[in-house]
């Protein structure tokens, strides 16, 4: 191969590469492109020379990437990812406000969709896109605006701003209540009655867990051994209330996600006030740097908010929303 050289190399061909090493051929790589494959494989040379290494191994009937054709491929699908949301974003900005949201499964579930309907009878002009994900997204992507997350104030980043603290509460279904006083299911007056229900618990292996468990509710109710008449395990909260309001069993629920649904009289606190607890684990608003600028990113702000400080009124919680300070000796 020639000598590597200095010259920037060209998008064409990195985009030659990036669909060849997707798709492991020549051939659908030019379909995807619109080109001829002869003209794939004259780029993937040009590059291959530019870079004095092999990317490729091509065999009669597959291709395989060599070594180097799998590190250039970890950089080049995060490069181009970034320049397209990029494209798609000043693209969008030109035409459509829009506010792009990432936030936990249950979190969305029970609070955000379904007060997203008010937020856009007041602002018809924005488009919110919501992203749903358990994983923490990295703000610098250019597509996303905000993050509303679920972590203990240690774990916050700078600038996040509390939203409300975490009450939990056993939870049942009106109809499964009404049975209970009529004297067709098994009483539930004090925690000792639950070796008599089905306890559905949140199945998950995240360090906020511990604190959403019924083994730690349990303990604190004086209970540490008690063992219901089953389990029913679920992998998220919005699973574990749906449960609970088909009469299946017990919810330890969130109470900031489902207090709207105690209010109706959907769901029922068997044990009232008396059965409530906190988690150090609290809800926050975390803005993207470069976009809380943005007027419609700071409308939606204002609008989650106030819906906040309805919730801190909901479950008994009046303290003000607070910033997390600067960290001087935070890693970045």
């Amino acid at each position: 191969m020639n000598t590597p050289t200095r010259r920037k190399l060209s998008l064409n061909s990195l985009r030659a590469f990036e669909a060849v090493a997707r798709r492991l051929s020549f051939s659908d790589a030019a379909e995807e492109l619109f080109v001829t494959q002869s003209a794939v494989s004259r780029q993937i040379k040009g590059l291959e020379d530019e870079l004095g290494a092999a990317l490729f191994v091509r065999g009669t009937r597959h291709v395989e990437l060599t070594q180097s054709g799998r590190v250039l491929q970890r950089s080049v699908e995060s490069g181009l990812g970034q320049i397209d949301a990029s494209v798609r974003q000043i693209r969008q900005a030109r035409s459509r406000k829009r506010v792009s949201v990432t936030t936990f499964a249950s979190f969305g579930s029970l609070w955000l969709l379904p007060r997203i309907e008010a937020f856009q009878r007041q602002h018809p002009d924005i488009d919110i896109r919501v992203s749903a994900t358990d994983m923490i997204a990295d703000l610098d992507d250019p597509e996303l605006d905000l993050s509303l997350r679920y972590c203990s104030p240690a774990q916050a980043p700078e600038g996040a701003v509390r939203l409300f603290g975490e009450v939990l509460t056993p939870v049942v279904s009106r109809s499964l209540m009404e049975q209970i006083r009529r004297g067709q299911a098994p009483p539930l007056s004090v925690a000792a009655d639950l070796v008599q229900h089905t306890l559905a618990e949140e199945d998950d292996t995240k360090t906020s867990t511990e604190f959403l468990s019924w083994r730690r509710w349990l303990m604190l109710q004086g209970q540490p051994s008690l063992e219901p008449k089953r389990w029913l395990y679920l992998n998220f909260t919005y699973q574990q209330v749906q449960a609970a309001l088909a009469g299946h069993g017990v919810a330890l629920a969130r109470v900031a996600l489902v207090f709207e649904a105690l209010q109706r009289g959907e769901l029922i606190e068997p044990f009232g006030n008396a059965g409530r607890i906190e988690s150090p684990y609290l809800y926050w608003l975390i803005a993207s740097h470069t976009d809380k600028a943005r007027p419609e990113v700071a409308q939606f702000c204002d609008w989650v908010l106030e819906q906040a400080r309805i919730t801190r009124h909901a479950i008994g919680e009046e303290l003000a929303p607070a910033v997390v300070p600067a960290k001087p000796h935070r890693v970045r």
